[in-house]
């Protein structure tokens, strides 16, 4: 059972994370220690008691989505539709978050090397969601006789679904598109949309 203090610990620890995320968003990246401390009221001595550092904080807002994403993969383990679904509009619906947490994975995967335990704790999570979802994708995949490997489909999932992140959260190309629904649903009819066996003959 938490102490007072325990659980005061942890409701500023999750407050922290929500406030980072915030000014991430606000300042694309550009946020610092003090701008965080100042927006939290608190000292910066405090954060860290914390996280060690930023990056470590950086990591750990990418773990945070990592964990929201296995969820979606446990509501949906038994329905691969509804899960490709509510995975992409979780997604398609914070653009630039995605795009944000992602380059921040990229920065800190070249850059930081004492994150280990960090970086192992999130492809741990990825690799409890692949195997939540393994099972169930194969079956869709072979509902259309696709020789498609599981790997090659979900990363063929990704795909769309970044770049169409990119698109949703340019500036340029906000001019350019209609209804952002209407497009939202036809990626996610895009990469419902499995080609046969027999289509995937490119001699």
């Amino acid at each position: 059972m938490k102490t007072n203090r325990q659980e005061q610990f942890s409701v500023r620890y999750q407050k922290i994370l929500a406030v980072s995320e915030e000014l991430l968003l606000d300042h694309y990246q550009d946020m610092t220690l003090d701008d965080l401390a100042k927006e939290l009221d608190i000292a910066k001595g405090t954060l860290y008691k914390h996280f060690k550092s930023k990056n470590e904080l950086l990591l750990e807002l990418v773990i945070q989505n990592e964990k929201r994403v296995l969820a979606i993969s446990h509501q949906y383990q038994d329905d691969f539709i509804g899960y490709a679904k509510a995975y992409m509009l979780y997604h398609l619906r914070a653009p630039e978050k995605i795009i944000v947490l992602h380059q921040i994975e990229e920065q800190l995967t070249t850059t930081e090397s004492g994150l280990k335990e960090l970086f192992q704790q999130l492809y741990d999570i990825r690799q409890q969601r692949i195997l939540c979802i393994k099972d169930m994708t194969k079956d869709y995949l072979d509902q259309f006789q696709s020789n498609i490997s599981i790997r090659d489909y979900l990363s063929y999932v990704w795909s769309l679904i970044y770049g169409a992140c990119l698109l949703l959260n340019s500036s340029y190309y906000q001019r350019s598109i209609g209804s952002r629904e209407k497009l939202i649903e036809l990626y996610i009819h895009q990469a419902l949309t499995i080609p046969s066996q027999q289509e995937l003959n490119f001699s």
